[in-house]
C-alpha cells in the first residue's frame, strides 16, 4: 500500500494538505498513532503517524512544529496524517513545517477514527493478498490466509501465536511485554516467571524481536524465541505483524476502559459524587461496586503522565486477579482504582515489578505512591489523596531512582515527613531551629551537632557528654544556648519532638 492509495478510499474522507510526487508513492509499512512532542524513538521506516495534535496549542510557535516534525523525517515515516478535531483544522504552521521538512501531510476530518485508518491499511496489506507475487511474503499462503480469518474473527494471540508456527513444528515462542509479562506462548513453549522472562529479552541467547505499534518503552510487546535458528527472520516479521495487527484492533477497546477510568477517577478527585453516580462508574470499568479498593498514583520525573500511566497499568497487569481501572486525573496526574483483596499487600507485588519498569527507561525516576484500603467507593476520594502523599514520599525518599511508597510504609516520623513538600519541609527547619538551621558559624555547627547527640541519647546529658568527649557541664551550657536559640525548652517532650521533626525536615 501507498500513501496515495489512502487518498482513494472514500471512506476515509482523507485530504491532501502537502505532498509531491514520490512522497506519495512511498510504501507504507505500518501506523503508529502518537501525541508526543518528540516521537522519534518509537517511530519505525515507513511509517504512517496518525496524530490528534493535542501536543500543540495556538499560542506554540513555528519551532515546536518544527521539533515534531523534524523527527518523523529523522524516522523515516511515510507520512503524517493530522487530525482535524483538536483545532478544528490543521495549523498553518504544520503545513509548512511539513513542506520545509519533506512529509507529505493529510488532514483527518473529525467524523473520521484512527481505527477506521489503521484498519483499513491493515486490511489492505493482509486482506488484499492477489495483488502482491507471492514471494514477497515467507508465510505460506494457506497459513496468512487462516491468520487473516483468525484476525477478523479477533482470535486471542495464543491461536494466532499457535497457527503461525505450526507449519514450522510449533517450536516455543512467547509474546513477551518489556517488563516480562506474558501474553501468549506457543502450546510448546512453557511459562515463564516475569523476572526470567525480561532478562531473556536483553540477554543473548535466543531471538527477540519488537512488535511494531504506538506502544512506548514500558507496555512494548516483543516476538521472542528461546531457540536462536527457530524460524526464519522473513517469517518472524511477518508473524510479529500479525501480532501488531491483533494489538490495533484492541486498541478502541483499550481507550474505552481508559476513558471510563478517567470518568471514575474524576468522580473521586472531585470528592462531592453520591454513591449512585460512583456505582454506575465501577460497573462502566468493569469494578465491583463493593470493596476495599486502593488507589495508585504514579509520576516520571519529566512530567511524561501518559508514561506514567502506561508504567502503571502494565505493573498492576502483572496480577491479573486484582482488577484496576487506569487513566489520567482531571490534573494529568497518571492513577488507577484497585479492587484489592481484604488482606491485599499491593505493594508486594508492585514493589517486585517496579526494576523492570525502572530498566526500560533506567535514566528516568519513576515512582509510585498507594493508599491504605478503603471500603466503599465514597471513601475514594481520602484515598487518593493517601496516594499523592504516598508518592510524594516516595520521591523524597529517592529523588534520583524509582521506588514504590505505601501509607502502610508510614510507620515513623521521618517516613511520615518525607511526604510534606521540600518547600513545607525547609520552611519548617528553618523556623524551628532558628540560627541553627544554617550552621553559619562554628559555634552554631557545634550546637547543631550537640542537639543531635543529645535527641539521638534520649536526653541523657552523661551518654552526651561520653558520646562527644566533653565535660557534662559543657553539655549543660551547650543545651541552654541551644534552648535560647530556638525558643524551646528540651525538658519538655513536645518541645523535643518539634526540634527532632526540624533536623529530620533539614
Amino acid at each position: 500500500m501507498h500513501v496515495h492509495d489512502l487518498l482513494q478510499l472514500a471512506s476515509l474522507d482523507l485530504s491532501l494538505l502537502w505532498g509531491e510526487g514520490p512522497l506519495l508513492t512511498r510504501e507504507v509499512g505500518g501506523v503508529t498513532a502518537t501525541d508526543l512532542e518528540d516521537p522519534a524513538r518509537f517511530l519505525q521506516p515507513g511509517e504512517l503517524v496518525l496524530s490528534g495534535l493535542v501536543w500543540w496549542t495556538p499560542g506554540d510557535g513555528r519551532a515546536k512544529a518544527d521539533r515534531f516534525v523534524s523527527a518523523l523525517a529523522a524516522a523515516g515515516a511515510a507520512a503524517l496524517l493530522a487530525g482535524e478535531e483538536t483545532h478544528g483544522t490543521v495549523p498553518e504552521v504544520l503545513v509548512e513545517s511539513c513542506r520545509e521538512h519533506g512529509v507529505a501531510l493529510l488532514a483527518v476530518p473529525a467524523h473520521t477514527t484512527f481505527r477506521a485508518i489503521t484498519e483499513a491499511v491493515y486490511l489492505r496489506q493482509w486482506g488484499d493478498l492477489s495483488r502482491r507475487p507471492t514471494d514477497h511474503y515467507a508465510l505460506p499462503e494457506n497459513v496468512r490466509t487462516e491468520l487473516a480469518g483468525l484476525l477478523a474473527e479477533d482470535a486471542a494471540p495464543d491461536a494466532l501465536l499457535d497457527r503461525a508456527f505450526a507449519h514450522l513444528g510449533g517450536p516455543a515462542c512467547y509474546v513477551l511485554t518489556a517488563t516480562g509479562r506474558e501474553i501468549a506462548r506457543t502450546p510448546a513453549a512453557s511459562a515463564l516467571p516475569a523476572t526470567r522472562a525480561a532478562r531473556d529479552l536483553t540477554g543473548a541467547s535466543g531471538t527477540s524481536l519488537r512488535i511494531d505499534g504506538d506502544a512506548g518503552p514500558y507496555d512494548g510487546w516483543f516476538l521472542h524465541l528461546p531457540g536462536a535458528a527457530d524460524a526464519p527472520p522473513r517469517v518472524l516479521h511477518e508473524i510479529a505483524e500479525v501480532i501488531a495487527q491483533h494489538r490495533h484492533h484492541g486498541a478502541p477497546r483499550q481507550l474505552a476502559r481508559r476513558r471510563a477510568a478517567e470518568e471514575l477517577l474524576a468522580l473521586a478527585d472531585a470528592g462531592a459524587a453520591d454513591g449512585a453516580a460512583l456505582e454506575t462508574a465501577l460497573h462502566a470499568c468493569g469494578l465491583p461496586a463493593t470493596g476495599p479498593y486502593r488507589v495508585v498514583v504514579a509520576a516520571l520525573d519529566g512530567d511524561e503522565p501518559g508514561q506514567a500511566l502506561s508504567a502503571l497499568a502494565e505493573a498492576l497487569r502483572h496480577s491479573p486477579g486484582e482488577p484496576f481501572a487506569a487513566g489520567r486525573l482531571p490534573g494529568g496526574e497518571a492513577a488507577a482504582i484497585v479492587r484489592a483483596g481484604t488482606d491485599a499487600d499491593l505493594r508486594t507485588p508492585l514493589a517486585e515489578v517496579w526494576p523492570a519498569l525502572h530498566g526500560c527507561r533506567p535514566q528516568t525516576p519513576l515512582h509510585a505512591g498507594i493508599s491504605g484500603p478503603v471500603a466503599t467507593a465514597e471513601g475514594l476520594d481520602s484515598a487518593l489523596d493517601q496516594a499523592r502523599y504516598a508518592l510524594a514520599a516516595a520521591r523524597s525518599a529517592a529523588p534520583e531512582a524509582a521506588g514504590v511508597t505505601s501509607v502502610d510504609d508510614l510507620t515513623t516520623l521521618g517516613a511520615l515527613l518525607a511526604g510534606v513538600p521540600a518547600e513545607v519541609r525547609r520552611a519548617f527547619s528553618s523556623r524551628v531551629l532558628g540560627p541553627l538551621a544554617h550552621g553559619r558559624s562554628t559555634s552554631h555547627r557545634m550546637q547543631l551537632e550537640t542537639l543531635e547527640v543529645f535527641l539521638a541519647q534520649h536526653g541523657s546529658w552523661a551518654r552526651t557528654a561520653e558520646t562527644l568527649h566533653l565535660h557534662v557541664n559543657t553539655v549543660h551550657y551547650r543545651i541552654q544556648r541551644i534552648e535560647t536559640l530556638t525558643g524551646r525548652d528540651l525538658s519538655r517532650l513536645d518541645h523535643k519532638l518539634d526540634l527532632h521533626a526540624a533536623l529530620l525536615c533539614r
